[in-house]
């Protein structure tokens, strides 16, 4: 069996040694019980390793074996055992920047320098059977792989280094699991792999009554401010070209909006930045698990993708960011005759005369954009202030009390809604469309938080406030 030699510079079995002069003992890598017989006047540190004085930190003797078995058996050894190892060669200059740099953060490390070793291109070989890389420096950090020089270097300036040094180890498959992929869990995700944690994002859609779903990206970017811009931009241009004639133009007297063309184009748009976002998590390392999500334990997730079929991971931290979605009156036939947010971006049909529920923004700017684009568009809501009627003065208003409220189905592609005004008058016409924007509910009540201790308001399935 061949014994190599072992330079030890820094190890980092402990951390905040600022230097060699300022310490009495030093930890190093190798366990008492399998290499006791190299060392002798020393004393045993917690956890069975050996401490070293100053005076003897020559280099020591390692058995690195000459089968791959044995070598990649040692190699495990050296980096589960040390917080940062550096697989290095003494005329390499790159290994010798990241050394200073591992100085000059005041970081213990452990080298293995290969050209001083009598098998050394086998122990690289190895390294590059478990990597992929097959240069030096090798550098691994809590017994996960960074990589070369260009790697530890980029970590350091982008401040991931010291994190990942810092890091608390476990046996959970993840440092952190965002459930939810939409603007704040994307962002929580990203920024998490950025200071070295192993991350995952857990995003699924489950279809709306009418059977609406959509990519990674959330609400916004499906079914809110992305297409809302779009259709509200298509408004516009519209009412543009009705005036355009004013200032000048040659245009026809009337034109018509082909609802498909402009829904397609907005999915398109849609559809690249839910792509997009897909790439920005392989960049940052972070890993995408389209499946729906509910705890198991405090650590412990299922995930059940479309296909149905399940599986188990494991993190030491989560962050829920699962959003919300539209609320649907208690009223007979409102889920089976009437649509929401969610749907009226992607119609596969124009929604002809449509009646909005609500007195939210949401309604308020989905019945100005159908009213610019030339849907006969109405409102309905229960409270209303002086803004907001001045902001409807271009739209159909009505004010209702919800009391009363009922829908019946006329005929195919009719809907009719009966009810009662504020003042007791009763209500009643047909729709085409019936777009409800009453206010939205967390996603939180079916994502196995009861197992987990954490209780829910019923009013709207917010999380109470934790310590």
């Amino acid at each position: 069996m061949l014994i190599g030699r072992l330079l030890l510079r820094r190890s980092l079995y402990e951390i905040g040694c600022r230097s060699l002069s300022n310490v009495k003992s030093f930890p190093v890598l190798v366990n008492n019980r399998s290499y006791k017989r190299l060392f002798s006047g020393v004393k045993t540190t917690k956890g069975g390793w050996r401490a070293i004085p100053p005076s003897k930190m020559a280099p020591i003797q390692l058995k690195f074996g000459s089968s791959k078995e044995e070598i990649q058996s040692t190699i495990k050894q050296v980096i589960d055992g040390n917080v940062v190892t550096i697989f290095s060669k003494t005329t390499c200059p790159f290994c010798v920047k990241v050394k200073k740099l591992f100085d000059s953060l005041k970081v213990n490390y452990l080298t293995i320098e290969l050209d001083l070793l009598e098998n050394g291109s086998a122990i690289q070989q190895s390294l590059a059977d478990k990597t992929g890389q097959r240069t030096v420096p090798n550098v691994f950090i809590n017994g996960d792989h960074l990589g070369g020089a260009d790697d530890t270097l980029k970590a350091a300036s982008e401040e991931r280094l010291l994190p990942m040094i810092k890091a608390d180890k476990h046996n959970y498959d993840y440092d952190l699991v965002v459930i939810g992929g939409g603007s704040g869990g994307l962002s929580a995700s990203k920024e998490a792999a950025k200071l070295g944690k192993k991350v995952a994002v857990c995003d699924f859609v489950k279809p709306s009554p009418q059977g609406t779903k959509w990519g990674l990206g959330g609400t916004c970017v499906n079914a809110g401010c992305i297409p809302k811009k779009l259709m509200h931009q298509t408004a516009l241009l519209g009412e543009a070209m009705k005036d355009a004639s004013e200032f000048g133009w040659d245009v026809p007297k009337s034109s018509n909006l082909k609802w498909m063309d402009m829904v397609s184009a907005i999915q398109n748009h849609i559809g690249s930045l839910n792509w997009g976002y897909r790439v920005q998590l392989r960049k940052e390392n972070v890993t995408y698990l389209n499946a729906y999500a509910s705890f198991k334990d405090q650590h412990t997730l299922n995930l059940v993708d479309k296909k149905g079929e399940s599986k188990s991971v494991s993190a030491q931290n989560f962050i829920i960011a699962t959003g919300g979605r539209p609320n649907y009156p208690k009223i007979p036939g409102a889920k089976e005759y009437g649509i929401t947010s969610d749907d009226i971006f992607s119609l596969s049909f124009s929604p002809g005369k449509t009646l909005f529920v609500g007195a939210s923004y949401i309604a308020l700017e989905c019945a100005g954009f159908a009213k610019g684009i030339g849907i006969d568009s109405s409102i309905m809501g229960k409270t209303w202030k002086t803004m907001v009627l001045n902001l409807s003065a271009n739209v159909f208003l009505r004010l209702w009390s919800n009391s009363k409220l009922l829908f019946r189905v006329k005929k195919a592609g009719l809907v009719k809604v009966c009810g009662k005004y504020n003042d007791g008058t009763a209500f009643e016409d047909t729709f085409n469309t019936v777009c409800f924007a009453i206010g939205r509910t967390a996603e939180t009540s079916k994502i196995g938080l009861e197992n987990i201790g954490v209780k829910l308001n019923p009013s709207n399935n917010k999380m109470a406030n934790l310590n």
